[in-house]
């Protein structure tokens, strides 16, 4: 079964299960158990950090398929918190895995550059920067990032975890009075990457570095530790994309396999 998910990171430790802590996975998994009256295992297509937010967070079950879905999102409505939401739930191939065999990941980052700050009903996922935001620069800056690269100068080291990622879409748009929006979109994203990029963009923006700056970056082996990771509440999971059900099996299949970039980064335009 597919589930589509929504919550407010802000009292969570993250999505993965973490003893002693509250995490999205945890709260998730024991009001599935106790609805389904069996252990359910969640396969998550993004495990998104402590604080970050989702509207389009997925994630994969097994469960018995004689389950009638419409009564148990209602269900599961009753049994968990109040900021996390089961939106929908739908019978899947078995072919279908949430993390593995999905095309892309979508993020927006929220950033508030008016004087006083985020407005009050949105300070949860809207982050206050009142330092400006040259929005030119930051979308120069974010097209030379564009494309397949090693991102490891903007990724926490992880033991055997690639750092290739195809970086698709990062443009910077005012969405509200005072509210500019990064949209991010990548086949795969690692550890703090998002973040990352954001808090190197946002120097661009202040103008503390010139928008070639970030893309300099790639050529690093390792993390750059003058690359400051913007806070986490601002960034939220808004999507993600899969490919048709006969197609599933062969895009896991080809996530699964480690990356190595097709070109050097100085090489990349």
């Amino acid at each position: 079964m597919r589930l589509d998910i929504s919550y407010d990171g802000t009292d969570f430790s993250g999505w993965a299960v973490q003893p002693g802590r509250r995490t999205v996975c945890g709260v998730l998994t024991e009001a599935l158990s106790t609805v389904v009256r069996r252990p359910v295992l969640l396969t998550v297509a993004g495990r998104t950090d402590a604080g970050v937010h989702a509207t389009g967070q997925v994630a994969h079950a097994d469960l018995p398929a004689e389950l009638d879905l419409e009564p148990l999102v209602h269900r599961l409505a009753r049994f968990l918190p109040a900021d996390v939401r089961v939106r929908g739930m739908a019978a899947v191939p078995m072919e279908f895995d949430a993390r593995f065999s999905a095309l892309r990941r979508h993020y927006r980052y929220r950033i508030a550059v008016t004087p006083y700050g985020a407005e009050p009903l949105r300070a949860r996922d809207t982050v206050s920067w009142p330092h400006g935001a040259d929005l030119a620069a930051m979308n120069e800056a974010s097209a030379l990032l564009l494309g397949e690269h090693n991102f490891a100068a903007f990724c926490r080291h992880r033991e055997g975890a690639t750092t290739v990622r195809a970086l698709q879409r990062l443009v910077w748009r005012p969405v509200e009075d005072g509210v500019l929006v990064a949209e991010v979109s990548a086949d795969a994203f690692c550890h703090s990457m998002v973040r990352s990029l954001v808090g190197a963009l946002l120097a661009v923006g202040r103008g503390q570095r010139p928008p070639e700056w970030p893309a300099s970056l790639l050529t690093r082996p390792a993390r750059a530790s003058e690359v400051t990771v913007a806070p986490a509440h601002g960034l939220t999971l808004v999507g993600v994309d899969y490919p048709p059900p006969g197609e599933l099996a062969a895009r896991a299949a080809v996530t699964r396999r480690l990356r190595v970039p097709t070109e050097t980064p100085a090489q990349t335009p």
